[in-house]
C-alpha cells in the first residue's frame, strides 16, 4: 500500500470504510476509478454528494425520499387503509420488489432491544399510534424480522393496539426464524404477505 501515491492510498482507505469492503476490494475499486474516464469518476463523486445533500426521511412513512414525501406515499392508487410496519427502509424495498403489496408503509427505524438501549422511545412508535388514531388505517401488517427483537417489537405493537378499531396481522411463516426481511427472496415475501394472519 505504501508504494501507492498518497491520493490513491486515501481513496483505498475511504472505500475500505464501506461495509463489507476489505482492503483488497477497496484497492480494486480505487484502481477501477483510476482507469475510468474522468466524466465517470466525476459522476460517481457527484452522485455521492447528491445523495448526502438531498435524501431525507419521508415525513409520512419515514422511508428514504428526495422530497418531503416519498413516491409511495404520494401514489394515490395505493390502499391508504393498509399500513405495513417494517424495521428499515431496506425491508420496505424488499417487499416492494416482491410486487405483492399495494398499501403504505411505516418504518420504525429498528427493533426493540433493551440490551442495546433501544426501547419504544427510540423507535417511531408514537407516529404509528397517531396514524392508527387518525381513523384512516383499517389494518396494520407487522413485517418485522423473525429475530427475537423483531418478534418482541411485533408483540409490543399488538398489545399497544389492543382495543383499537384496527385489524393487526403478522406476515405468514416462510420467513425463517431469525431471518432479516431484506434477505428473504421475493416469492417467499409475496407468500408471506398474502398469507398473513390476524394477531388478535
Amino acid at each position: 500500500m505504501q508504494q501507492y501515491p498518497k491520493s490513491i492510498r486515501n481513496l483505498v482507505r475511504q472505500f475500505s470504510r464501506l461495509p463489507g469492503i476489505g482492503e483488497k476490494t477497496a484497492e480494486r475499486l480505487a484502481m477501477h476509478v483510476l482507469k475510468s474516464p474522468a466524466d465517470q469518476a466525476r459522476a460517481l463523486a457527484e452522485s455521492i454528494v447528491q445523495v448526502k445533500r438531498s435524501v431525507r426521511h419521508c415525513r409520512q412513512c419515514f422511508g428514504l425520499s428526495d422530497g418531503p414525501v416519498c413516491q409511495i406515499c404520494q401514489d394515490q392508487a395505493r390502499d391508504r387503509g393498509l399500513v405495513c410496519v417494517v424495521e428499515q427502509p431496506a425491508d420496505m424495498m424488499s417487499i416492494e420488489k416482491a410486487g405483492c403489496f399495494k398499501g403504505l408503509y411505516h418504518i420504525l427505524g429498528g427493533a426493540l432491544s433493551p440490551m442495546d438501549g433501544i426501547g419504544p422511545d427510540q423507535l417511531r412508535l408514537e407516529q404509528l399510534w397517531r396514524r392508527v388514531d387518525s381513523g384512516q388505517v383499517r389494518e396494520v401488517i407487522l413485517a418485522t424480522s423473525t429475530s427475537v427483537e423483531g418478534e418482541a417489537t411485533a408483540s409490543f405493537i399488538v398489545q399497544r393496539l389492543a382495543g383499537k378499531q384496527v385489524r393487526v396481522s403478522r406476515i405468514a411463516s416462510g420467513v425463517p426464524m431469525g431471518g432479516d426481511i431484506k434477505y428473504v427472496d421475493q416469492m417467499t415475501l409475496k407468500r408471506a404477505i398474502e398469507g398473513r394472519h390476524a394477531c388478535r
